[in-house]
């Protein structure tokens, strides 16, 4: 094993430039919220490999049932012969989708693939090709997906045309100057002036934006999204890949404003660090593809279910919607502390929702122009000094943390103790 400077070396001679890394160090090992570097240095867990890890690393429990499934079998393809822990996920799935009525659910890969499904079941089920999403959403980076995703730079850059029939209404963000108001209205506008209400298929927004800056859609807005689907027959598409499992205090984001969709995309967090994605639909929706509409050789494959089970086991009996809610309080109310300080950067917008926080670097509180060079240099800092943290946000100037919500209280006031010093003006 080498260093991290001969592994990066040996990472721009063999890896795409266009792979970026947020902490440019080479994992060895992890466990909970610790990682540790290649050249045992250790590392507190800001980050959770972007929203996944909601159980920690190598949680015991998510573990040994990998483990056990691994002295079974590791892949069949649920296309050629089924198995139990495929069914019994979709089941558990189906028990707690933020939604009433029966629910059926599709397991596959990645978030991107379930966003890709969720629309082809729209598609399916409403006998239309539209789609509308909104700025500053993140969808994936396929092509169909990249054309969801409201954000130029740097996903879309150079990859020409995509997916057609998607159209963008602005995501309320009150340092935008983009209300609730002017969302609404603009959604509206979309069926005068741009495609007909009875071609759009489908609306899909995330519950709390997340490459978006962490800004919770306001209930009053998805009230009205819910109101204009169902005036339509649009369908609505909740994408919590990023939201999912706990990480916001309830279980799925959009439960926070008692609104339901009829498809939910859900990845990230749902396997404990494996790799996993489905879409939870109501079942006249999921069961309107006759059989061979849907499939992925390695969708729902065994190693991964085990580990969900085990995931949802977790976020049960540790009570971890809950455990969101504590951590989060926790780190907004040190973030304020911080920015109160008189030696600290400028902060602005102390936002989130659950163990969900965000925060903005600004060049000047009193004219809060966005500062990305410093907000850069604040990761480097941190990193430099043993946290893992990530940026976000249109203008490159929000820190997002991220933390597993298994995290231990000492090494979470530890890791705030870092932030706070990474703050500092020098």
């Amino acid at each position: 094993m080498g260093t991290n400077e001969s592994l990066l070396a040996r990472r721009r001679d063999a890896v795409p430039l266009g792979i970026g890394h947020a902490c440019p160090v080479f994992a060895d090992k992890a466990q909970n919220a610790e990682i540790w570097d290649v050249e045992g240095r250790r590392y507190i867990d800001f980050a959770a490999g972007i929203a996944v890890l909601n159980v920690g690393h190598r949680h015991p429990k998510v573990m040994a049932a990998v483990s056990k499934q691994l002295e079974r079998f590791t892949h069949t393809s649920f296309q050629v012969a089924p198995y139990e822990p495929y069914i019994e996920l979709c089941e558990r799935l189906n028990e707690i989708a933020p939604f009433s009525g029966k629910a059926k659910t599709l397991l596959v890969n990645s978030g991107a693939e379930a966003v890709e499904n969720a629309v082809k079941l729209a598609r399916a089920a409403t006998g239309r090709s539209a789609v509308v999403a909104f700025s500053g959403g993140f969808h994936g980076r396929t092509i169909a997906t990249l054309a969801l995703t409201g954000k130029v730079a740097p996903y879309k850059q150079g990859f020409g045309p995509t997916f057609p029939d998607v159209f963008h209404a602005p995501f309320p963000v009150p340092s935008e100057k983009v209300s609730v108001e002017d969302s609404i209205k603009h959604l509206r506008s979309i069926f005068k002036y741009q495609v007909d209400a009875s071609r759009v298929a489908a609306i899909i927004i995330e519950p709390v934006q997340g490459e978006g800056g962490f800004y919770q859609a306001p209930t009053e807005l998805l009230k009205e999204i819910r109101r204009i689907c169902d005036e339509y027959g649009i369908l609505l598409i909740a994408d919590e890949v990023q939201t999912g499992f706990a990480r916001t205090g309830r279980m799925f984001g959009i439960q926070h404003s008692g609104v339901e969709p009829d498809l939910v995309t859900v990845a990230k967090a749902v396997a404990g660090g494996f790799p996993l994605a489905g879409v939870i639909g109501r079942h006249q929706i999921m069961d309107k593809l006759g059989v061979g509409g849907l499939g992925s050789t390695y969708g729902g494959h065994p190693i991964s279910c085990a580990a969900a089970l085990a995931t949802l086991d977790v976020i049960d009996d540790e009570k971890l919607v809950e455990r969101a809610n504590v951590i989060g309080a926790r780190a907004v109310d040190r973030i304020i502390e911080i920015s109160k300080r008189n030696d600290s950067l400028p902060i602005e917008n102390i936002r989130g929702v659950g163990a969900m926080i965000a925060f903005d670097i600004v060049e000047d509180v009193d004219r809060a122009r966005p500062d990305k060079e410093t907000t850069q240099r604040v990761v480097s800092t941190a990193l430099s000094n043993g946290l893992f943290l990530l940026t976000c946000g249109l203008h490159g100037n929000s820190i997002r943390l991220l933390m597993p919500i298994t995290i231990q209280d000492s090494i979470l006031d530890e890791g705030l103790n870092i932030l706070a010093s990474s703050l500092t003006r020098t």
